[in-house]
């Protein structure tokens, strides 16, 4: 764990929709596209924003902090905020576990952060690389990052975080650990494959030297519900398809002692490479360039608008131009609107 005033490692970004409520594309549409603002819970903290005063104070009740970030407009916060906040069971093991802080990504409120220096809330969230919302940061009671949520779980997996980092299990196992003891899903049980995918043995820093093109690292695992329907709905979008043949692509089971020879030309195993990479939840896709450099990554299943987002935004190399992934969805959407495309960020 790190100190979350220096945090300025590589994430990983995660957006997720539940299989359970995703299985049928499209049935989430109705009303949920630009909700605006949306009002959070009422047993929220009312903060002032003073990060070492806020953990001083949730660990002298027994509890740790919770930090939203969120921006008015999101469906994804919405959709938090009603399917997850809103039933009880995992409320009040939030409102047990945890002081809840909810920062505006866009804000200009002023924010003490946890070195005591004073800035804004999009200044903060910059800092901390919050490049989308919802982002969720889990704290231990020192003000550690004991887990990251980038983006959307569903509330069965969301319960399991709130757990694992409120019973202080954050010590003894990895989330995806956790997640792989505790919480099994019903599957197809196979892992996927795609066309033209990269197969064993994997020497992916010398892939990367034949090939021009980045390099995408699919992390996935038997028993995902998640995974199938990435596999079995969103790659088989003609317009996805068109996007992934502008990558090299290797699918690996992130539990796999598979031997492998990482981008950056180190031998180790997929297992160990992983859980180096912090990949705690499947599907993950982590992407590089051709110099063996992680650029970009996603946690958790996406719909479809947003996986074709992630891989045109490193496809492009828009990456480079505008570090910030929300701002870019946000761009793409409007330029895709613009030339009479309708965009559904929820198909």
């Amino acid at each position: 764990m790190m100190r979350i005033g220096r945090f300025g490692a590589a994430l990983l970004l995660a957006l997720g929709l539940g299989s359970a409520q995703a299985r049928v594309e499209g049935e989430l549409a109705p009303g949920l596209v630009n909700p605006g603002a949306h009002e959070q819970p009422a047993w929220f903290k009312q903060s002032f924003l003073d990060m070492r005063e806020d953990v001083g104070e949730a660990r002298a009740q027994g509890k740790r902090v919770m930090l939203y970030f969120y921006q008015d407009g999101c469906p994804y916060c919405a959709k938090l905020l009603r399917d997850n906040f809103a039933q009880s069971t995992l409320s009040d093991a939030t409102r047990r576990y945890f002081d809840v802080i909810a920062i505006n990504m866009w804000g200009d409120r002023e924010v003490t952060d946890f070195e005591g220096r004073k800035t804004t809330e999009k200044r903060f969230a910059k800092m901390l690389k919050v490049m989308f919302t919802p982002t969720v940061l889990l704290l231990d009671g020192d003000g550690n990052v004991a887990l990251r949520i980038n983006g959307y779980f569903p509330p069965h997996r969301f319960l399991a975080a709130i757990r694992y980092v409120g019973e202080g299990l954050d010590a003894k196992e990895t989330f995806r650990e956790y997640l792989a003891r505790t919480s099994p899903e019903p599957a197809s049980g196979q892992l996927h494959h795609l066309p033209g995918e990269l197969q064993p043995p994997y020497r992916l820093q010398a892939t990367l030297k034949r090939d021009p093109r980045p390099l995408l690292v699919l992390f996935e695992q038997r028993q995902c519900g998640d995974c199938d329907e990435l596999h079995d709905v969103v790659f088989k979008r003609p317009e996805t398809q068109r996007l992934l043949k502008r990558f090299q692509v290797v699918i690996l089971d992130m539990w796999a002692a598979t031997p492998l020879t990482t981008p950056d030309g180190r031998h180790t195993t997929v297992a160990a490479w992983a859980s180096a990479l912090k990949v705690d939840y499947a599907p993950s896709m982590v992407f590089f360039d051709r110099e063996g450099r992680k650029v970009f990554a996603t946690g958790g299943y996406l719909r479809a608008f947003h996986v074709q987002s992630a891989l045109d935004y490193v496809a492009s190399g828009a990456y480079l131009r505008q570090p910030e992934f929300q701002r870019y969805i946000e761009t793409r959407a409007d330029a895709l609107r613009a030339k009479g495309v309708k965009v559904d960020i929820w198909r």
